[in-house]
């Protein structure tokens, strides 16, 4: 969504690092970019008047002036700045104090409010609550069906008492007497939110009517509604593909309903993703939630401190964390973790774990795109295509229980079945067996305590060839003839100094000795390398 933005914002960054100071025109032009970004990515003229006024305030003060490093506090500036039109703090779903907690969703058709429902539901449910939703959407053609199929793939009940309109050659009764009424959608939340009463679900979530514009039945229907069920939270849901249109949108909703939050859709795709940028400074109002995929599960909360960092291109490892800490079952991380510590093969089963739970956090292509700095990287992940694991995994799956514990077992017979198995060439099923005796390797030395083959020793960690490293107590010569002319000398005399010293008290403390003070039982072989060089011999 934001990969425009981002890029154009590192460009600009670029050409600040390496200076120890920056002038006035230095701090003019970089605004003069971000200002040029921010209306190319179509935030709303106002907000980016505001932005870029804060930023070269700042810019030109005290904590640049005074920074060791001008340049990062420039992006820290802009990072703070970003947070703060993207709604500052964080903010959650405040429940009631006397159940159940009444959400209202708003919005204009097509912005995804039905499918956002089931979302919302989803996660409620898995924070331990028990919600219901309310088909109180009565105008779009099968909305009402729509919101049952959600929620039966987020495991919750929907109220549905009328059926709405159901369109097409449906709108007609089975004996003919003409197109069926729509009901009363304000009777139909009241009566949902009686029904989550009686079944005791401490959450009602409301789905209410759109339409392709803003106009008055659609408010006045909307407050209705509003004045009807006393809502504890009113969610406008908006989508991030809209643009500049997001404002004015925001705006009517906004005197209209009088929304407590916002909600972004659609925010995998590529628009420019203006909206998230001006929503939440001209309306006053936080974003709360953004879904990310058409997926039930493609929904979290919007954290406006997360979203900066990904805009500068400065990662998202929390986000990241927290969808993994999902994604891997505990005990399956501690068997893991055992049998890495026990030294124990990979096999091709923990493969197919790992796979699977990759895939619930979005694919890798998702993943590493939370990773710092990778919007350096965007052609390769671009190119990385999802079908390749697909691959592996009919691979993987072809072979049988035998052969994913003993991979090296597999001989060309097996190879050549597995390969006609999952509809590859035989080349393919090599090329998987030799990555994968690598990557046991590498488990292998990383429980050892070593470092990841074909990786520069680092201090403190293994790794990196033998043989490179200097032996311990052997420091190694000057590059300057003088000084290394000057380190031979004392050499000299400290062998010296030693020799005159320890001649006799040595040689009489061991029961006597030869003339160089060792006792005259020791063999001078077992002396350690290069010692015998301090004794003259």
């Amino acid at each position: 969504m934001f990969t425009s933005l981002s890029d154009r914002l590192t460009a600009t960054f670029k050409n600040l690092r390496g200076k120890g100071r920056l002038s006035e025109h230095d701090v003019n032009s970089t605004v003069r970019d971000i200002r040029l970004a921010l209306l190319d990515a179509d935030v709303a003229l106002p907000v980016v008047k505001q932005f870029t006024s804060a930023v070269r305030e700042r810019a030109l003060g005290a904590e640049v002036s005074g920074a060791l490093n001008p340049a990062q506090q420039v992006v820290k500036i802009v990072n703070d700045e970003l947070v703060s039109i993207l709604g500052g703090q964080t903010r959650t779903i405040q429940h009631a104090k006397n159940p159940p907690t009444v959400i209202m969703l708003a919005g204009l058709q097509g912005s995804g409010k039905t499918t956002l429902a089931g979302k919302l539901a989803k996660r409620l449910k898995d924070e331990g609550h028990t919600p219901i939703l309310v088909a109180a959407d009565l105008q779009r053609p099968n909305a009402v069906t729509q919101l049952q199929v959600v929620g039966e793939r987020a495991g919750v009940p929907v109220f549905a008492p009328e059926q709405g309109n159901i369109g097409g050659h449906d709108a007609v009764g089975a004996t003919g007497e003409g197109t069926r009424s729509f009901g009363d959608p304000v009777a139909v939340s009241r009566a949902g939110i009686e029904q989550a009463r009686r079944a005791q679900h401490d959450v009602v979530i409301v789905d209410t009517a759109g339409r392709l514009a803003v106009d008055a039945n659609l408010m006045q229907q909307a407050a209705d509604i509003r004045a009807a069920i006393q809502p504890d939270e009113v969610l406008f849901v908006i989508d991030a593909m809209i643009g500049q249109a997001a404002v004015e949108t925001a705006q009517a909703f906004q005197e209209g309903v009088d929304f407590t939050g916002v909600v972004l859709t659609k925010l995998d795709g590529d628009a420019r993703g203006g909206a998230a940028l001006s929503v939440a400074s001209i309306t006053g109002r936080p974003i709360m939630f953004a879904s990310t995929g058409e997926r039930v599960q493609d929904f979290e909360v919007f954290h406006p401190d997360r979203m900066a960092s990904r805009i500068l291109d400065m990662g998202d490892v929390l986000t990241l964390i927290e969808q993994a800490e999902k994604a891997f079952d505990a005990r399956q991380a501690q068997e893991m973790q055992r049998k890495f510590l026990a030294e124990e093969e990979f096999t091709f089963d923990d493969f197919l774990s790992q796979m699977a739970a990759l895939k619930k956090m979005g694919g890798l292509k998702s993943m590493l795109g939370m990773m710092p700095g990778m919007g350096q990287m965007k052609a390769q992940l671009d190119n990385l295509d999802p079908k390749e694991f697909d691959r592996v995994e009919a691979m993987v799956r072809s072979m049988t229980p035998f052969e994913r514990t003993h991979s090296k077992q597999i001989n060309g017979s097996r190879r050549a079945r597995i390969a006609r198995g999952s509809g590859v060439q035989v080349s393919e099923v090599n090329a998987l067996l030799e990555r994968f005796t690598e990557a046991q390797k590498m488990m292998k030395q990383l429980a050892r305590g070593g470092g990841i083959p074909g990786m520069p020793g680092m201090p403190g960690m293994g790794g990196g060839k033998k043989g490179r490293q200097q032996p311990q107590g052997k420091k190694s010569k000057s590059g300057n003839p003088a000084k290394r002319a000057a380190e031979e000398r004392a050499a000299a005399e400290k062998a010296r100094a030693a020799r005159s010293g320890a001649g006799a008290g040595a040689g009489s403390a061991f029961g006597g000795g030869s003339a160089d003070g060792l006792p005259a039982d020791l063999d001078p072989a077992n002396l350690p390398k290069g010692f015998e060089k301090f004794l003259g011999r």
